[in-house]
């Protein structure tokens, strides 16, 4: 069936794709994206690095401009979905109007995991996740100020580097024992340790947060142990949580997001859903996943879409990530979970440019690439075809 009102529940980068991927598999009824955020579906890499630091605007960040969606007859909503009600086939929005849909999308995504601890909610603590998110932070990001990021994963560190560049005293905070503990290898934290503090950044781990104080607005980030640091603002980068609520109330199955097949398909077949919000068994990696990365949420989308319209077509591409920081990309081609034996590829101590190879009984598994777009190339053609390698190949490609 191609016929009929397909209905997708979120403006993200999924949710865009897959109504774009609809036309192009041939859907002929009606295709209606809801999002609550205000915007054209935008894309939320930029937000912790160029927007943040004043060299994007909105209108840059659109993934496509207003006139394709009306060239293509996608209507946009504005609007929050309450609930789904599976068996009317229709949605109710916030305030009680309800829409039909004889298909259903869910590209919910996810939300900023909050920072469990007293204080949290005082003015001057922000979340980085939307648009608004960035702009306020922006508004209190003042050349001078004491800025204390909550985090040393790629977002705290991402947004470190913004304001650094902005001017601002940086303090990043990590719990771990090192930044980006659970998903690089120690030469790679290292690295991007080093990194932040030869640009001025102060960083701390095994820093656990126990208060945030201040009367009107923060004022200092109180740690286990006693120590207390003066802030003017502080940025929470401590994870998302996916935005699986609708689902689970609608009866979906649930498990760290909405579960999907390979097809992108739900519980209820005709209820597919992409992005964040969902959770894929990955027969690679043999467990279920749950992807915060764009491509991967491009895929899905794209799979989703042409299920909807009767294809057949499952989810296989590789997972793959990136992550700028200063003048630095960072390219990630798999998952490193499982490792047993890292190959390094230049000097992590002293380089600016490496890889960091992950080998899983002889077999590479993902690579880590920081300013080194062929190795990554290389690493997402011979981890996608599981092609045999050994040290010294692993070297010489990276060496030509």
């Amino acid at each position: 069936m191609t016929q009929g009102t397909a209905l997708v529940v979120g403006a993200s980068h999924a949710g865009a794709q897959l109504a774009a991927s609809l036309r192009q598999e041939g859907w002929a009824g009606e295709v209606v994206v809801v999002g609550d955020e205000g915007a054209l579906p935008y894309q939320r890499p930029p937000l912790s690095k160029a927007y943040l630091a004043g060299k994007s605007t909105l209108e840059e960040l659109a993934i496509r401009k207003a006139d394709f969606y009306a060239k293509q007859q996608i209507r946009l909503v504005d609007a929050r979905v309450e609930s789904i009600e599976r068996t009317d086939r229709r949605v109710v929005l916030a305030g009680g109007e309800s829409m039909s849909y004889d298909k259903l999308a869910l590209c919910t995504g996810g939300r900023a995991r909050r920072l469990p601890v007293p204080g949290a909610d005082l003015p001057g603590v922000h979340y980085l996740r939307t648009f608004t998110d960035v702009e306020q932070i922006r508004e209190s990001a003042q050349p001078g100020r004491r800025a204390v990021i909550v985090g040393g994963g790629y977002i705290g560190l991402e947004t470190a580097a913004s304001l650094r560049a902005l001017g601002l005293d940086v303090t990043v905070l990590e719990a771990a024992d090192r930044v980006l503990e659970r998903v690089t290898a120690p030469e790679v934290s290292a690295f991007y340790e080093r990194l932040h503090r030869e640009a001025g950044v102060t960083v701390r781990t095994g820093a656990l947060v126990e208060a945030l104080g201040g009367d009107d607005r923060v004022r200092e980030v109180r740690l286990a142990g006693g120590d207390e640091l003066p802030a003017d603002l502080v940025v929470v980068g401590v994870g998302i949580q996916p935005n699986t609520e609708l689902a689970a109330a609608a009866g979906l199955l649930v498990d760290d997001g909405v579960v999907i097949d390979d097809r992108a398909r739900t519980s209820d077949h005709d209820i597919v859903a992409a992005g964040d919000c969902t959770s894929h068994l990955m027969a690679r990696y043999g467990r279920r996943i749950r992807l915060e990365s764009v491509p991967s949420a491009g895929e899905q989308a794209k799979v989703a879409a042409a299920t909807l319209c009767g294809k057949d077509k499952t989810i296989a591409a590789l997972p793959w990530f990136w992550s700028d920081q200063y003048d630095l990309k960072l390219q990630i081609a798999g998952l490193n979970t499982g490792y047993d034996e890292v190959v390094l590829s230049g000097d992590p101590s002293c380089d600016r440019d490496f890889t960091c190879f992950y080998l899983r009984a002889g077999e590479l598994i993902a690579a880590d690439c920081v300013n080194r777009p062929r190795d990554f190339a290389s690493s997402k053609r011979t981890i996608a075809q599981r092609l045999p390698v050994d040290r010294d190949a692993l070297l010489g490609v990276a060496a030509t």
